[in-house]
């Protein structure tokens, strides 16, 4: 009975996994084919389910002008709902909008701490970003910036800006 129980969940889980990655996959094969029209009407329904990647995902589109007009406020918007889900490639693009100061007012401080915590989750360059920006911080800032982590780790991500 019980390796029948496990199987049917098994099963579920598979069927639930393939019905959720249908439109995500659609999505994807949209965007690289450079449909980006088609892409963002269907990430633009997974963003408002709450799906982080589909958030990311709208956040790229409008960092980079793809299927809407280049626009980092909402990038912002989408990268922000995307790192309070814990994604990394959200919170290390957050960190490279505070350095540059694009779509919102430059900030070493919350840089870092988006570069931290998107190292933490595992994002490429991340570590190397975190470092190179430690250098051209003074004590003051670095202790801002360990406090700031310190609260937003605490608070799930949430409140980070």
């Amino acid at each position: 009975m019980h390796k029948l129980l496990v199987a049917v969940a098994l099963l579920y889980l598979s069927l639930s996994a393939q019905v959720l990655a249908g439109p995500g996959e659609d999505a994807d094969a949209a965007y690289a084919r450079g449909d980006h029209a088609g892409a963002l009407k269907i990430y633009q329904a997974l963003a408002a389910q709450g799906l982080a990647p589909a958030q990311f995902n709208l956040g790229v589109m409008h960092d980079f002008g793809q299927g809407v007009a280049k626009d980092p406020v909402q990038a912002i918007r989408w990268y922000r709902a995307a790192a309070a889900q814990g994604h990394g490639g959200a919170q290390f693009n957050l960190g490279g909008m505070y350095f540059d100061g694009l779509g919102v007012a430059q900030d070493h401080v919350r840089s870092y701490v988006w570069f931290t915590l998107a190292a933490a989750a595992g994002a490429p360059g991340a570590s190397r970003n975190r470092s190179a920006l430690a250098k051209a911080m003074d004590a003051t800032q670095m202790e801002q910036a360990q406090r700031l982590l310190r609260e937003c780790q605490a608070r799930n991500f949430a409140g980070c800006e």
